[in-house]
């Protein structure tokens, strides 16, 4: 099985630069989308229909922001749209399929960008964990892939020391996240890639893709009973339809 978690920072431009191409090319099982910022209608529904994906939508309640949306070769047993916290419902941050034992989330953590969204980004970390500790008492097969927007350690980051103090490599940030794994998940891409430095997001400001000054932020987290399935898990830095890029796991699974 192939899944691959992509921030498309709206999907509608990431399709005029080619994402569906890219789509057929890749040929993922599961796609799971972040920051689409569209309502599903707002797409060209022939568009979808070739795609040949089934495809859902959790959308945010305000137009043009945030958003997830998952696609399927399969149809799901079960689409779970958001978690029942409201106030992370509201900004369409969680979308859940089931296929037999097996549980697919794409989530699209908040970023820290001000004090007041900072404070937001740690409530949403804090309530979500709890979420996904109960979560696996009855899904305890569950992938997370999305953008956790925050990087783990000093080598998912091309300047670790001056940006230190910066949302997404806060001390209190990484401490969620380690505590997160520790938890019950293993990143896939490090599990299986300890010193390879890589990352999946670029600011559009002073060239930074092009110098490869970039963030490893985009996650897809295996819990513990799939550990032992995973098979590959590489970042696709060559797909250029957003300031991220994708990052696949293949895992030792069928549907």
């Amino acid at each position: 099985m192939k899944i691959i978690t992509y921030n498309v920072n709206g999907i509608r431009a990431a399709v005029r630069k080619g994402l569906l191409d890219w789509l057929k090319a890749a040929n993922p099982d599961v796609l799971l989308l972040q920051e689409t910022k569209a309502h599903p209608e707002q797409l060209d529904s022939e568009i979808l229909e070739e795609t040949g994906y089934h495809n859902y939508w959790f959308s945010a309640e305000k137009k043009g922001y945030s958003g997830v949306a998952v696609f399927s070769k399969k149809e799901p047993d079960n689409v779970i749209h958001g978690t029942g916290i409201d106030y992370m419902d509201r900004e369409g941050r969680n979308l859940r399929v089931d296929f037999g034992d097996l549980s697919i989330m794409s989530m699209y953590l908040p970023s820290g960008t001000n004090d007041d969204r900072l404070e937001f980004k740690l409530r949403y970390m804090a309530d979500f964990h709890e979420y996904a500790k109960e979560l696996r008492k009855t899904r305890p097969n569950l992938i997370i892939g999305g953008d956790y927007n925050i990087c783990h350690e000093p080598i998912d980051i091309h300047d670790p020391v001056r940006l230190k103090n910066v949302s997404g490599f806060l001390p209190v940030e990484r401490e969620w996240l380690s505590g997160f794994i520790d938890s019950g998940f293993t990143d896939s891409f490090r599990h299986l890639n300890p010193d390879l430095e890589q990352y999946s997001w670029w600011s559009y400001r002073a060239n930074a893709r092009a110098n490869n000054k970039g963030w490893r932020l985009d996650y897809n987290m295996v819990s513990e009973p799939l550990k032992a399935k995973i098979k590959r898990a590489v970042i696709l830095p060559e797909a250029k339809h957003s300031d991220h890029c994708p990052a696949l796991l293949e895992l030792d699974h069928s549907f």
